[in-house]
């Protein structure tokens, strides 16, 4: 949104947040060491305001930052609590500020450079500041100016992450994992050390914030993580010799739009009981606004489907509980003309059921909540479209596939190599 309209973006972080948190009990704590009143050694302080270490230093943090917010005419997003937007209108013209908040980290924007100068003022009269300027490093993800927009990527973290694990001198992987790998859980496999294995799920689970070319594959190990064995840390370093040749990639954020007709698309796929163990089928979808990515997701179905159609079907209902919270959230956002989503789905009998209970007996045992993609289709919310298997992006999302395929789903969803512009070179 930022981008396409050519709004700057700026970072602010808030030194020692935690300690502008008003309590609202009594809390007693021990005499910190070196600080001790010798002559009421047997005494202990009631605080007066928040530490950090106390379990309701959080609570109390958000809610003297949300209260302040709200005092100088931010509205908090009801669909995200993280999100803060004032609206000005004046002279026929309407300017706008968002904030987002993560902790004590926030990113701003706005179409008025004005109001972005009188926020900032605003926040370092009332809280200790760090004014970080443009956006360049936020919560550990790199963004980088580029001629066609902005590159969204981590690739410091990749670098770092590799010398961690002492995978930096690996040879190179061209996909993440291989085709029709299947893991299971083998309790007469060699076992691995538990710690590092999640030490090594749990930092691909971060990266997976700006690479959805690998959330496949770290999905799939993630599910071992209690007894992980050879075969499975196998698949994780194979995950992390395709970042050592594709440290540099990230998302791409264009500048200009699609020019579409409908600003919000969306595919979804599932590979059907992909799960040996469970027999679970693996759904995936990916949304785009004015052709950039903006929300992915590739997680195990909670139900057994008896059908393929079953599968793609609940994996379709997932993709459109996400478009139902993106919808309220671009209305808060104030972003006009959204008009209704389309999601591309690659089977007909599973866009049959989203419009009427066709083959009744095949399909009345799936529960009701999935039926929830029915009801945002009658209320022309949703339009679900056929689309060919070999064009589903959302397929990189359900399985391990080839490496020309991959590649061009790869380019497709978003994610592409770092270009830098002569500004940055």
């Amino acid at each position: 949104m930022a981008i396409q309209n050519n709004w700057a973006l700026h970072q602010l972080d808030v030194k020692s947040a935690f300690l502008n948190g008003d309590l609202e009990e009594e809390v007693y704590v021990v005499q910190p060491q070196g600080f001790e009143v010798k002559r009421h050694i047997d005494k202990v302080y009631k605080l007066k305001k928040a530490l950090y270490g106390l379990k309701q230093a959080p609570r109390a943090w958000n809610q003297k930052i949300d209260g302040f917010m709200g005092s100088i005419g931010f509205e908090k997003c009801v669909s995200e609590h993280g999100v803060y937007v004032q609206c000005y209108e004046k002279n026929d013209r309407k300017d706008m500020v968002i904030v987002c908040l993560y902790v004590d980290d926030m990113l701003v924007t706005g179409s008025s450079d004005e109001r972005i100068n009188k926020f900032k003022a605003q926040m370092l009269q009332e809280f200790e500041m760090s004014d970080l300027g443009k956006l360049s490093y936020f919560l550990g993800i790199e963004f980088t100016t580029t001629d066609t927009g902005m590159m969204m990527h981590q690739s410091r973290y990749v670098i770092d992450m590799l010398t961690k694990f002492n995978m930096d001198q690996c040879n190179s992987a061209s996909t993440p994992a291989e085709v029709g790998i299947k893991l299971e859980k083998d309790p007469e496999e060699e076992a691995v050390d538990p710690t590092k294995y999640r030490r090594m799920v749990g930092s691909l689970r971060y990266l997976c914030n700006t690479r959805p070319d690998i959330s496949y594959s770290v999905g799939l190990v993630s599910r071992f993580m209690q007894n992980p064995r050879v075969s499975h840390l196998n698949v994780v370093k194979r995950i992390l010799r395709y970042l050592k040749g594709t440290t540099e990639y990230g998302i791409r954020l264009p500048k200009y739009g699609s020019g579409g007709e409908v600003r919000v698309i969306a595919y979804s796929d599932s590979d059907w009981y992909g799960d040996k163990g469970d027999r679970k089928s693996t759904a995936g979808y990916v949304f785009y606004f004015d052709g950039a990515l903006i929300s992915w997701n590739s997680t195990k179905e909670p139900v057994v489907a008896l059908s393929s159609c079953e599968a793609e079907y609940i994996a379709a209902c997932e993709a459109t509980c996400q478009a139902a919270w993106l919808d309220s959230l671009m209305k808060e956002l104030k972003i006009e003309g959204i008009g209704k989503v389309r999601l591309l789905v690659d089977n007909k009998s599973a866009i049959d059921l989203t419009k009427h209970p066709t083959s009744h007996g095949r399909s009345k045992h799936i529960e009701t909540r999935f039926h929830f993609i029915r009801e945002q289709v009658s209320k022309k919310k949703l339009e679900v479209v056929y689309c060919r298997s070999e064009d589903q992006i959302a397929d990189i999302l359900t399985k391990a596939l080839k490496g020309e395929h991959f590649l061009k789903l790869r380019k497709q969803i978003g994610v592409e190599k770092l270009k830098l512009s002569p500004i940055n070179r």
